[in-house]
């Protein structure tokens, strides 16, 4: 009978110890894709610093775009205020996301397109992203887009 109990408990232990990668990659996966909607969504409002929220403010930021690579949270959205000053450059923003990966436990790319439809012409191009869960939530802490 003790055999049986501790059979039982060690089974019970093993089956609730795990849980399917692919609840974590899900998960994973649908949070990111929440920034990522959350910056359409204040970019279309011409909200940078909104748009700004996805990205992790430190320093180490990395954004390398057309212009070469820019380092830091606030030298990237100094960029983006030079770059988009009115709502005519921001436009409307839409990404298509063609892939998450995960890389590691608690980091992702992302690899997409983005297009902006605005009245100073339209700009269309491809990015990938790098996102790290940082005290709990998920941010961008390098970009690549041209």
């Amino acid at each position: 009978m003790k055999y049986i109990a501790l059979i039982f408990i060690l089974l019970l232990f093993n089956c609730n110890s795990e849980k399917p990668q692919t609840d974590t990659f899900e998960n994973a996966k649908s949070s990111i894709l929440n920034v990522m909607n959350a910056q359409e969504i204040a970019w279309n409002n011409h909200d940078l610093e909104g748009f700004m929220q996805g990205y992790w403010k430190n320093d180490e930021l990395k954004f390398y775009g057309s212009k070469g690579l820019t380092k830091g949270w606030a030298q990237t959205l100094a960029n983006y205020k030079k770059g988009y000053p009115t709502a005519a450059e921001t436009g409307t923003l839409k990404f298509v996301v063609n892939d998450v990966s995960q890389i590691e436990e608690n980091n992702y790319w992302v690899m997409g397109e983005y297009h902006l439809k605005r009245k100073a012409g339209d700009a269309n191009g491809i990015f990938m992203i790098i996102f790290k869960k940082i005290n709990g939530k998920w941010k961008i802490i390098a970009d690549m887009s041209c």
